[in-house]
């Protein structure tokens, strides 16, 4: 295989703006690894905020490894293992406090499942101990407070000159001893020195024997800017910004669209793809028969998984600018039908025999909806496709069961 690595970031890229992982993500993510590819997620959150989110996808049991605090450390998800540690010496934190106080900052860092700050009240700080699962404590005097080696310190504002003027000053004054970073609008960070998401990669690259040429990167932040020029395939999420999009090798599309999902399927699942079907082909083939009629066409196809579009125009829309319930069955019924075509035996032939949908939402004329069946029982006789039919904006307007009867041929 091409490419034995795929590292990703965190917020803004694997995880939707509801700080979750799609279901289409996780699925493709565990049919990546099974395929030999090892994951790592590299981010800016505590690894504490990490793990829960490297358990739901499996990387415990494929052997993936996670990257966090921007780079402070390395974990062998599969060992439990530290492989990499970086800190901030502690005769350097009275320092940073001071300046943070100067320049108006609040300031927190990490300890396990702890956040500790000098403002528990700022908006942004609540946040991030509650996107972690974070315990949130509050002393007026960190610096007597940590009485550890922090990965990071994180100074917040809501200003962005002060932010500029003390990363400016200090990207002079504390070079060789600490490095500083923008993170977020309102977040500059403080790491070890020469700590950084790709810096850090390099070094897991070298652990492992893999060669840059080997690797997958995909983010959306600044602090992804090195891993995705440093990876052979770097690609930006299509919700990053414009800097980083160019800095990248391609764009998918955004954290709300499965962007993860959807290069990961272009990438690594395309071999799983039946090379004898040509998507161009079967839709050309298809533009005389209803589904041409109705606009359908297929997008993906797979032995477990067929997905298809169809506009909300004035081929499938009721009288008053609405998704009509009956083109959505036959756009159910067409997914369904030619996923049971692909996995049919030679001898074996699909006729359809039962449609059930539930309507849930509406989708209106302009919009193109997306189904996506999946393969939920193969039997001899039978297949059962569940096909759930989406808004381009990922809103879910039908879920419907359907029921193809396998014959003989003949």
């Amino acid at each position: 295989m091409k490419y034995k690595l795929l590292v990703l970031d965190v917020d803004g890229t694997l995880l939707n703006s509801e700080h979750k992982v799609s279901k289409r993500t996780v699925m493709t993510l565990r049919k990546v690894q099974q395929m030999g590819v090892q994951v790592v997620l590299s981010s800016g959150r505590p690894a504490y905020g990490i793990l829960p989110i490297a358990k739901l996808i499996d990387l415990e049991s494929y052997g993936g490894y996670i990257i966090p605090y921007n780079g402070s450390q390395i974990i062998d998800m599969h060992s439990g293992k530290l492989l990499f540690d970086k800190h901030i010496a502690p005769d350097l934190v009275p320092y940073v406090e001071r300046k943070a106080k100067q320049y108006g900052f609040d300031m927190m860092t990490y300890s396990h499942d702890t956040l500790v700050t000098d403002n528990s009240l700022n908006p942004h700080v609540v946040n991030e101990a509650l996107i972690n699962g974070l315990r949130l404590v509050q002393s007026d005097e960190l610096s007597i407070m940590i009485d550890f080696n922090p990965n990071k310190l994180v100074l917040v504002s809501d200003d962005p000159d002060a932010i500029d003027t003390l990363e400016q000053r200090w990207e002079r004054r504390l070079s060789g001893t600490l490095d500083v970073m923008r993170s977020e609008d309102f977040y500059l960070e403080v790491v070890p020195t020469g700590v950084s998401k790709a810096n850090t990669l390099g070094v897991l690259l070298d652990l492992l024997g893999v060669k840059n040429e080997e690797v997958v990167a995909i983010g959306d932040g600044v602090s992804d800017v090195g891993m995705i020029q440093q990876a052979a395939l770097g690609i930006a999420m299509g919700n990053a910004r414009d800097s980083v999009k160019r800095c990248a090798d391609t764009v998918t599309l955004s954290n709300d669209e499965d962007g993860v999902a959807v290069a990961l399927e272009k990438i690594f699942l395309s071999d799983i793809i039946l090379e004898q079907i040509s998507l161009d082909d079967l839709n050309r083939r298809s533009e005389t028969a209803l589904m041409g009629n109705l606009g359908i066409q297929y997008t993906y196809i797979s032995a477990e998984r067929i997905e298809a579009t169809m506009p909300v125009d004035h081929r499938t829309r009721q009288p008053f600018g609405i998704l009509h319930g009956g083109a959505t069955l036959a756009l159910a019924e067409t997914v369904a039908g030619i996923g049971s075509i692909v996995i049919c035996a030679p001898d074996e032939m699909a006729v359809g025999m039962q449609v059930s949908g539930s309507h849930v939402a509406s989708a209106h004329e302009g919009d193109t909806v997306r189904a996506v069946g999946t393969i939920i029982h193969k039997g001899r006789s039978s297949h059962v496709w569940n096909v759930d039919v989406f808004t381009s904006t990922g809103k879910l307007v039908s879920s419907v069961r359907v029921v193809n009867s396998i014959i003989k041929r003949q």
